[in-house]
């Protein structure tokens, strides 16, 4: 058996007319730069996240570029951002000349260790980047409570976190929805996915919602009449046809990964040698990916290779490890729990085609790598 990591063409076949239907609808109209469907897609979305504005950009790199740049977070500011997470989480306050405070990760969740954040404060400290990753949010009753007590901004990154929740005075709210902006990506293999780059921008601030859509554009309101120094990143017109498709099934698609995840973990509790992340108190998770922790992951990785099991590893290399980041001065042994992490962790098949057959090959196959 063959167990790709990942696939766009189970959903495409069994979907093929929804699909077909919606490009050919945007190629007829040739509306391909902010067409029809970008307009339609940003109010379905923010009435799912129920959430007052949203806005389609080209990424969720570039979402979390334009994010800081609206936040302050450049020229020399001190920004709390986690040091086990994707690269653009870090980036986008680099490239501004913000100043990155690494923070290591809280071991059983893998998300940002408020702990560690709040030994890492200073006068020059203006924001904090929350990362929601794999499963669930950073409990953003904390970080609210961190950021109020510490009057930091916000900056959600809610790249993976489609359709997560947290709890948040009181009340249950869409990871991605809580902070002063919050970004996400529609990068192919996320819970929502596109079929290439693309990605979103949130606020409840009237404000940031003007100058989101200002900078999506250089920086204008009017064409040719420029008010700032912005970017060229609008969502395409043809990817935001096939997310309004997506849309339609996403709480299907959100239940189909949940039970695919109960399979996993009814088989892996039976080898003592796999830990898999808790969701914390607060949170309501979605499996973007499976991830578990095992000694030996390498070799794992390399006996499901053997087997046609795909998989992948989010991340093999901390932030604070990475050559463009020596110059922050960290070094090997600053952040243990990140460090640790990247050497047992490892993505297993997770989108809502599998089948059982499926993960009961995947569950085999690391059962008899460990006997």
């Amino acid at each position: 058996m063959t167990v790709p990591f990942y696939t766009s063409t189970r959903e495409y076949e069994s979907r093929k007319q929804e699909f077909d239907k919606a490009l050919q609808q945007v190629i007829a109209r040739g509306d391909f730069i902010l067409g029809a469907e970008v307009a339609e897609f940003e109010k379905e979305a923010a009435s799912y996240l129920d959430v007052p504005y949203a806005v389609g950009v080209a990424s969720g790199s570039d979402a979390l570029v334009i994010g800081s740049d609206l936040l302050g977070f450049k020229n020399g500011a001190e920004v709390l951002t986690p040091t086990f997470t994707f690269f653009a989480s870090t980036s986008c306050v680099a490239r501004l000349g913000g100043t990155p405070v690494l923070v290591d990760q809280d071991p059983e969740t893998l998300n940002m260790s408020l702990e560690d954040a709040a030994s890492k404060v200073s006068s020059k400290t203006v924001g904090i980047i929350p990362v929601h990753l794999f499963l669930q949010p950073t409990p953003m009753q904390k970080v609210m409570d961190f950021a109020r007590a510490n009057k930091l901004t916000v900056l959600e990154d809610a790249a993976e976190a489609w359709g997560m929740e947290s709890s948040v005075d009181g009340a249950w709210k869409k990871a991605g929805t809580i902070g002063d902006i919050g970004i996400y990506s529609f990068f192919p293999t996320k819970t929502l996915g596109a079929w290439g780059d693309a990605g979103l921008m949130v606020t409840n601030s009237e404000e940031l919602y003007q100058k989101i859509k200002s900078y999506r554009v250089h920086g204008s309101s009017i064409k040719y009449h420029h008010d700032y120094i912005g970017y060229n990143s609008r969502l395409d017109t043809l990817q935001a046809a096939i997310l309004r498709v997506k849309l339609q099934k996403t709480e299907e698609s959100i239940v189909a990964r949940a039970r695919h995840a109960a399979h996993y973990i009814e088989r892996l509790k039976e080898i003592p040698e796999v830990r898999i992340p808790k969701v914390a108190e607060g949170n309501r998770g979605v499996y973007y990916v499976f991830n578990i922790l095992v000694p030996k992951r390498d070799q794992l990785a390399e006996f499901l290779k053997e087997k046609g099991i795909g998989y992948s590893i989010y991340y093999p290399i901390p932030l604070h490890l990475q050559k463009c980041f020596r110059y922050l001065g960290y070094k090997k042994g600053d952040f243990p729990v990140a460090e640790r992490t990247c050497e047992e962790i490892i993505a297993l098949p997770m989108y809502p085609e599998l089948t059982d057959d499926e993960v009961d090959y995947v569950c085999d196959a690391i059962q008899g790598f460990y006997l």
